[in-house]
């Protein structure tokens, strides 16, 4: 018996948390939480423990798929990509902007790196996006116009030594279970807790205050603590001298933000505002951690700036247990992030529209003339394709099916395309409606890099074979760029691919296989090779051009959709605790789906006896997209108006009721948080 463990990375949230993979024979076996491992120290959640069971599930895609009358049927791997080949051929002789190619927070930086680069100088089209743009788009926008840089700020391991840690859009107990026991260490250590939240989520249940508030209402509740803060002289004068520029600007638009003011709009006690504008700014090192519940927004971009506002205010950047930290929800939402898998950046978040970065990546890549304008967001493609002004995509290891809003919009949209290719593991939603499909490799199979929520790059390493003919995402990708006759694609490793993006990329610059073999890795930048590594970011200048943070003053702007006589609710939705994403690896793991096998609706008790609603009776929740039958959970944990629904489950999908019409005007993020919505039982 040859039983062997495998160092490595866990594939679900943007923790970054190592783990050991066991395989015995070849087969994998288990995983075992990697003791050493700085991050979580030997624990992991749930779907950290059950890692390993989606990986050998029958249902694995194994080889290519050809669609013919209707009916997929295996081909080869030389059919399938000759088949691509010519096709992509024929739209790029037409026109590059044609096509259009979505990459994957599921998939290594090395992969991200090679579509992004296949469709740049293959293709010649700026048409590259992935799923950040639907989580942490406007992360990305406003730290970078306020910072200089859109990335958590400081690292997980520091949230203990914080004497307050303030969390808003986020339930940090179910989405990032082991941030959460930093949170819950701090405390341990006389940390005050904050929540902001519609719902009392476990995580909401440990503040020591938590603040109700609407959906749609994050800026005039960070808008009156700021008010607060300046009224009562709390803000850190020294801090705003020598590091910031616009104080002023913003002292004019907070001071019309009184919490008695506010409270009408956002439901939330003024007494309660006062109190966490005051423990925020008193204390010695404070801490903000958010998700998507504030990014999700037509008004995302301001909600982020929002928050770096409120740091900037009190002198909370640059320092240990401090700073604006965004959460990232899939293991390389960050690395696919750095590697210009965005439609605005190259690797190293170098943009479009600047003619060095264009000139650069051309000569990097040794390609015709690149655009400087940037392409299409996810979202822009969608809408493209359904007018016929996109003919073909290539999606990698997405599923736009259920993870993307107004899902049936979605369908429409690549049932309209003439071509569509999905690499995956499994036959998704989206995989489905797909021309040619191609099997991909697994996490567990292949070699590469993952970049953590907290700029941590890491290794992960393959322990068993991927099952039939799948192949890793890379060697897909190489293969098919020289079967279209480009040079640049002969790399026979992801080490190989990685030195090219030290090259191109100024943070990962300092970054070698020995330095990352270790089980801390790095954090981003790491300019030189004698660099140790950047845990906490603007720790004595903003990475903006005269190294000056910016406040930009932001005013309350309502959500796309607010509730009327036919939509009188409110419809929100978040993530659980035992799933993940769409649910293709986590409802794949028996453990994990026996523990919830299917959706829900939370509504408020008052509002579900009103409507003669029961817990466990099937409602049907509708908005102006469409509607889902739904199991109803009754409970008193959701404010009176508000219905939750968690969106990773296909046959009653959150996403059948989202909107795409309206937004973010900087990244381009629809309004998921808040749909005006009905419930009848």
């Amino acid at each position: 018996m040859n039983i062997e463990y495998v160092p490595n990375t866990c594939p679900y949230c943007g923790c970054g948390c190592g783990m050991n993979i066991i395989s015995v024979n070849g087969e994998i076996e288990g995983v075992e939480p990697w003791k050493r491992h700085p991050m979580n120290e030997g624990k992991l959640c749930p779907k950290g423990n059950f890692a390993y069971q989606f990986v050998s599930r029958d249902d694995r895609l194994k080889t290519p798929l050809i669609k013919e009358n209707g009916e997929f049927r295996e081909a080869s791997w030389d059919e399938a990509l000759d088949l691509i080949a010519s096709k992509l051929k024929e739209y790029r002789e037409e026109d590059p902007d044609l096509l259009a190619f979505l990459a994957s927070a599921r998939c290594t930086n090395e992969e991200n790196y090679s579509l992004q680069k296949f469709a740049r100088a293959v293709i010649g089209t700026q048409n590259i996006d992935h799923c950040a743009r639907l989580c942490h788009g406007p992360s990305v926008a406003g730290l970078a116009q306020t910072f200089g840089s859109g990335a958590m700020t400081n690292s997980i391991i520091d949230i203990e030594e914080a004497s307050c840690i303030f969390i808003i859009g986020s339930n940090t107990a179910e989405q990032h279970p082991l941030i959460w026991r930093r949170v819950l260490r701090a405390k341990s250590k006389g940390a005050k807790l904050i929540v902001a939240d519609p719902r009392i989520t476990p995580t909401a249940k440990q503040a020591d205050i938590y603040l109700p508030f609407k959906p749609g209402t994050d800026i005039p509740l960070l808008n009156a603590m700021m008010n607060v803060i300046i009224e009562e002289g709390l803000e850190d004068k020294d801090f705003i001298e020598k590091r910031t520029k616009g104080f002023e600007e913003l002292k004019e638009v907070v001071k019309k933000y009184k919490p008695e003011d506010v409270e009408e709009l956002t439901l939330t006690p003024a007494d309660k505002i006062r109190e966490a504008a005051r423990v925020y700014a008193e204390a010695d090192s404070a801490a903000i951690l958010f998700a998507m519940g504030i990014t999700q927004h037509i008004t995302g971009t301001d909600n982020v700036i929002s928050t770096a506002n409120l740091a900037m205010l009190t002198g909370n950047i640059g320092k240990p247990g401090a700073g604006v930290n965004p959460l990232r929800g899939q293991n390389n939402v960050q690395g696919a992030c750095d590697m210009g898998a965005l439609p605005a950046f190259y690797p190293g978040y170098q943009k479009v529209i600047d003619e060095e970065a264009t000139e650069k990546m051309t000569c990097a890549w040794g390609c015709s003339d690149l655009k400087c304008t940037p392409g299409l967001t996810v979202v822009e493609m969608m809408n493209a394709a359904e007018k016929g002004e996109l003919k073909a995509m290539y999606i990698m290891g997405e599923n736009p099916m259920v993870s993307d809003p107004d899902i049936q919009h979605v369908k429409e949209s690549l049932e309209s395309l003439e071509f569509l290719v999905v690499q995956d593991i499994f036959m998704t939603e989206t995989a489905e409606l797909a021309d040619v499909v191609l099997p991909a490799a697994a996490w567990a199979e292949k070699d590469g890099t993952y970049t953590s929520t907290e700029r941590r790059v890491q290794y992960i390493r393959k322990a068993v074979e991927a099952p039939g003919d799948a192949r890793e995402d890379w060697d897909i990708i190489c293969d098919l760029a020289k079967r279209m006759g480009a040079e640049g694609f002969d790399f026979n490793s992801p080490a190989e691919i990685f030195e090219e993006i030290r090259e191109v990329t100024p943070q990962y610059a300092g970054m070698n296989p020995e330095r990352l073999s270790k089980p801390e890795g790095l954090h981003w930048p790491c300019p030189d090779e004698s660099h140790p590594g950047t845990p906490i970011l603007h720790t004595e200048q903003f990475a903006t051009p005269d190294g000056l943070g910016i406040f930009f003053p932001i005013e309350h702007k309502d959500p796309a959709e607010v509730p009327d006589e036919e939509y009188p609710f409110i419809l929100t939705t978040g993530r659980v605790l035992f799933h993940y994403h769409t649910g293709s690896m986590t409802r794949r793991s028996e453990t994990l789906d026996r523990e919830l096998p299917t959706g829900f609706v939370e509504i408020n008790d008052e509002d579900a006896s009103e409507l003669g609603i029961r817990s466990g009776d099937m409602v049907k929740v509708r908005t102006r997209r469409g509607e889902i039958e739904i199991t109803a959970r009754v409970t008193p944990d959701i404010m009176k108006g508000v219905l939750f629904i968690p969106f990773h489950f296909a046959e009653c999908a959150a996403n059948m009721l989202t909107s795409s019409s309206e937004l973010d005007p900087a990244a381009k993020m629809p309004e998921l948080k808040v749909s005006a919505a009905s419930i009848e039982k």
